[in-house]
């Protein structure tokens, strides 16, 4: 695992917003702008950082976000995780203690030719070793912003 030092932590806070000039971040922290971009092509080059658009999904007529707990009859749970991750509508899949081996994090849109029900025929179908998910449809969220993927 990489060190991720104070520095480029101040720059990865004032990304918060992503279209941030990279000469306003190098004002506000007093380093050069030079220095700015060489550690954002840095970090993102090192998988450390992405920079992505990403929406607030009541604002899209139809767009289901669900919350999916997954229970494994594998230990391989990083290996499940990926394949998880490669499914249509998946946004992520983390590796978690507790109750599930598993939480998905699902995007789903009827007229987008993704419902829940075509979710599970033809994506997690294509999962083996899965004994039992519980899905979590959310209703309204606070601070909830998700890439568009569907």
């Amino acid at each position: 695992m990489k060190k991720i030092d104070d520095t480029n932590k101040q720059i990865i806070k004032q990304l918060l917003d992503g279209r941030k000039a990279f000469s306003a971040i190098a004002d506000d922290l007093m380093i050069t702008e030079n220095t700015v971009r060489s550690r954002v092509n840095k970090m993102i080059e090192d998988g450390i950082l992405k920079i992505s658009g990403l929406i607030d999904p009541t604002m899209f007529p139809g767009l289901q976000i669900i919350m999916m707990g997954v229970k494994m009859k594998t230990l391989d749970l990083g290996r499940k995780a990926e394949e998880f991750s490669a499914l249509r509508g998946v946004i992520s899949a983390a590796v978690v203690t507790g109750r599930y081996d598993l939480i998905v994090q699902i995007e789903l849109n009827e007229e987008e030719g993704l419902s829940l029900l075509d979710f599970f025929k033809y994506e997690l179908s294509k999962i083996e070793d899965v004994q039992e998910v519980e899905t979590y449809i959310v209703y309204r969220s606070k601070n909830l912003l998700v890439p568009y993927i569907i």
